[in-house]
């Protein structure tokens, strides 16, 4: 971004091409559609793009492109003066590899058929859990879990306190142990 912030475009375009599938999953699981995410994602970098020569970097690069994409989704939300609902595809990743729920079907070769449907059924069990969070405690999670950001980095790109993501996210997890906690109990 340093580089970038002097002009140099090429550098510019290396972190387009580096966080760009990032930010397109993340805001895919907020607003459920491919097409905005993507749409999402491109304003996120066109105001990095017009705020270059004003960057300061008293953060990490990705904890105030994350806190950018957080503004941007707290704007469409309170736009669209409802709750929206998100999608959880498996089959998005990004440049960082596969995401952890991914990771729980990467190895089909060595199962046999019924595993491998046990294992797209947790899946969904797991992305509808994830649609039970309010948007906050979804976002939380996707950064903690799939960005693997630190509370510090979340509570940056969040505006929050890190006791705060801390407490978000423990909220969060309650949430999901409570929804996901019927299913484990069948597997036992």
């Amino acid at each position: 971004m340093l580089r970038a912030r002097e002009g140099d475009d090429t550098a510019f375009s290396e972190l387009v091409k580096t966080y760009q599938d990032r930010l397109i999953n993340i805001f895919y699981h907020i607003v459920g559609s491919q097409e905005a995410a993507e749409d999402l994602a491109q304003e996120v970098f066109l105001r990095i793009y017009r705020a270059r020569h004003g960057y300061v970097p008293t953060a990490r690069f990705s904890t105030w492109l994350f806190r950018i994409a957080n503004n941007l989704a707290s704007n469409l939300r309170r736009d669209q003066g409802r709750r929206k609902e998100t999608a959880f595809a498996g089959s998005e990743s990004g440049p960082l590899g596969p995401r952890p729920a991914e990771q729980l079907a990467a190895d089909k070769s060595a199962l046999m058929p019924a595993r491998q449907l046990d294992k797209h059924e947790l899946l969904g069990m797991v992305k509808n859990a994830l649609d039970t969070l309010n948007d906050r405690q979804r976002i939380a999670v996707l950064l903690h879990k799939f960005e693997d950001m630190s509370y510090q980095d979340i509570a940056e790109a969040m505006e929050l306190t890190p006791q705060a993501v801390k407490s978000l996210l423990s909220r969060a997890r309650e949430n999901l142990r409570t929804v996901l906690e019927p299913y484990m109990q069948l597997g036992k």
